[in-house]
């Protein structure tokens, strides 16, 4: 599977596949590129350009220091230009949509849209606590199976999700070993998370507004505990053209194969030129 080499050194995956428009999806902060999965077959015309990030997924582990907004974002610029690409849209969930935003500040002349996904400028202090809570921790379930049926009976926010989904996600997250599950992910991530949320809090509005001019979608799940309703409202008023969904029976975040999803994800892409 494919590498490209970071500024700093660190071997860092990704995967290049389709034809079409470049995108590159950016996942959650503890999740990897597995996370486009279910929305991956659904992007027709779409050349789909997954990254996990250091410390993710199939990368390099590179130390808490280096695991930032700032660092990923340069990430992201070092693979579009290891690709060749001079522009891309982004697709981020969570922690990929404020690397987006920090890209639209930084760099936006390497963007053609932004579609973000349950995130916004402010982040509700709820879905803060909960990140957390489980960062960089080893879950309390022993089983693949275990695990998936806590999922089925635990996950707030979520209605009607089958059990094979959940089954899914936590064979994407986890590994089985004799001792338990463990995290797929370095556990210094923690210590990153948890530096970044005693910092003094930073004013991302700004960097909403940078995005201006891109072709802009924002798809939420109705019952988040990170994106509150009433920060969506805002992004809302000041971006009158925004594609909007609200997907009922989600919470954070959807897995983007929701018809709502895939409604707002096809008008956006239309916008891309």
């Amino acid at each position: 599977m494919p590498d490209f080499t970071a500024p700093d050194g660190a071997r860092l995956h990704f995967s290049d596949e389709g034809e079409g428009k470049p995108l590159l999806a950016l996942s959650g902060l503890t999740r990897n590129s597995t996370d486009f999965d279910y929305v991956a077959p659904h992007l027709d015309g779409i050349r789909l350009i997954r990254m996990d990030y250091r410390g993710r997924g199939k990368s390099e582990w590179s130390g808490a220091e280096t695991y930032l907004i700032p660092t990923e974002a340069l990430d992201a610029l070092t693979l579009l230009d290891h690709l060749g690409l001079e522009r891309a849209a982004i697709l981020g969930t969570s922690r990929g949509g404020l690397i987006a935003m920090a890209l639209a500040a930084t760099a936006k002349d390497r963007l053609t849209g932004v579609a973000l996904v349950d995130i916004g400028p402010d982040v509700a202090p709820a879905g803060l606590e909960a990140i957390k809570g489980f960062v960089g921790r080893n879950p309390g379930a022993r089983t693949y199976d275990e695990a998936t049926a806590m999922r089925a009976t635990l996950m707030e926010g979520f209605v009607g999700v089958p059990e094979t989904r959940w089954a899914e996600e936590v064979r994407k997250h986890y590994i089985e070993t004799p001792e338990g599950l463990r995290i797929n992910y370095d556990p210094a991530l923690r210590d990153a998370t948890l530096r970044m949320a005693e910092a003094p809090p930073v004013d991302l509005w700004p960097f909403f507004d940078a995005m201006q001019g891109l072709p802009l979608a924002l798809i939420r799940g109705a019952n988040s505990d990170l994106l509150a309703p009433e920060t969506a409202a805002e992004m809302r008023r000041r971006r009158p053209d925004i594609i909007f969904a609200d997907v009922p029976d989600r919470g954070h975040v959807p897995f983007l194969d929701e018809p709502e999803s895939l409604a707002a994800l096809r008008q956006w892409i239309d916008r891309l030129p």
